[in-house]
């Protein structure tokens, strides 16, 4: 990308598009578009057009989307899978109309199938059958890699899909209701540690397993991809380690300073019981991810407690 380009961040004020614009600005980057959801529905297809046809970015990050953890996914399947879906479809569409050179898609881990074969390469996309709990928000996020892959074939466009791991971090969405699996234990053990609460309770056995990455790490990975990857289907990005979901609650005890105990409801689902990716091929490429868990944790919480807590640090 060059210094002189015009870059839009669908979803910039979000934990993923935020920490892209950081990495931006750290790389010289200054001349962006920025619109908030009120300032454009991305749902709403004339609006989206029309921004593009008047602004005409040179390279767009498409890190706009509904997300949310296994409750949230369970709850609202149909917005997960249509307001994604819409989405996607007016930026992407938009962006080949007003003549984007060069599109980053954010995709999603879940996009592989339930039972496949670990660690998680690019050709087993479907495979098999998704994981039943977010199954919604993983086909609307296979939808938008294809159709990256589908105008790339058929008009040697430049749009690359990244396929990051379970992501968490700073500005990250700490509401218990949606929150992803990190936010929601900080969260919990941070409000049973200022209660003095004996127990946190923790769905499913933890022994399933997540790799994570701090989204910081992500945005570096995802600004690599956009200079040095131009494949026609979609790339892994990430660590290429994994967590049982028990080693990560017992880390966030630690960075928290929690001292009571954790409960791991086993009446509640445990998601897909492992996914970790095969990053070979971007390290191939000449990048590795440089934040540890320990690491990433303790800069979560610590943006936590500047930003979230109020008086309650």
């Amino acid at each position: 990308m060059d210094l002189n380009d015009k870059i839009y961040i669908a979803g910039h004020n979000g934990m993923v598009g935020s920490a892209i614009l950081r990495a931006l600005k750290e790389k010289g980057h200054d001349n962006f578009l920025l619109k908030s959801h009120n300032e454009l529905d991305l749902t709403v297809q004339s609006d989206v057009r029309d921004f593009f046809n008047e602004e005409k970015p040179d390279v767009v990050f498409l890190a706009a989307a509904k997300v949310g953890g296994i409750s949230a996914n369970i709850a609202d399947p149909v917005s997960f899978l249509m307001d994604n879906i819409i989405i996607q479809h007016n930026v992407i569409k938009s962006a080949f109309d007003s003549g984007v050179d060069k599109l980053i898609f954010l995709g999603s881990s879940c996009i592989y199938p339930t039972q496949a074969q670990q660690p998680l390469k690019e050709e087993y996309l479907l495979t098999g059958p998704l994981e039943p709990t977010n199954e919604g928000y993983a086909l609307s996020k296979i939808i938008g890699l294809k159709a990256c892959e589908y105008y790339n074939k058929q008009y040697g466009t430049n749009y690359i899909g990244v396929m990051p791991p379970n992501l968490y971090g700073i500005n990250d969405n700490f509401d218990l209701k949606t929150a992803h699996v990190v936010a929601s234990l900080i969260k919990k053990m941070h409000l049973a540690k200022i209660n003095d609460e004996p127990e946190v309770e923790i769905w499913g056995s933890g022994n399933q397993y997540r790799e994570l990455m701090f989204v910081d790490d992500m945005a570096n990975a995802t600004l690599y991809a956009a200079d040095h990857y131009d494949g026609d289907s979609f790339i892994n990005i990430g660590v290429g380690v994994d967590y049982t979901i028990r080693e990560l609650s017992e880390t966030i005890q630690k960075v928290v300073g929690y001292d009571g105990e954790l409960f791991f409801d086993t009446s509640k689902p445990d998601g897909m019981f492992r996914k970790v990716l095969d990053v070979s091929t971007f390290n191939e490429l000449g990048w590795k991810s440089k934040i540890s868990l320990k690491e990433g944790l303790s800069l979560t919480y610590d943006w936590f407690l500047e930003n979230e807590c109020g008086d309650e640090k």
